[in-house]
């Protein structure tokens, strides 16, 4: 716990700001997360060329 608060301290200013702004990385973050499946999915299968395609046709 003490190291979670040291941590918070800190960046203050970013944890101050995420709570405050009216602004969100949600959609972002979505994007990253699909990007993320897909790789899981492709693993081991298929060079980087094939994933590109893959990931730039799926929506």
């Amino acid at each position: 716990m003490q190291s979670f608060v040291v941590g918070i301290r800190s960046d203050l200013e970013a944890v101050t700001a995420g709570l405050t702004l009216p602004f969100s990385s949600g959609a972002v973050e979505g994007q990253v997360n699909r990007i993320k499946m897909l790789k899981r999915q492709m693993f081991g299968r298929a060079g980087v060329d094939l994933l590109r395609k893959r990931i730039l046709l799926s929506r």
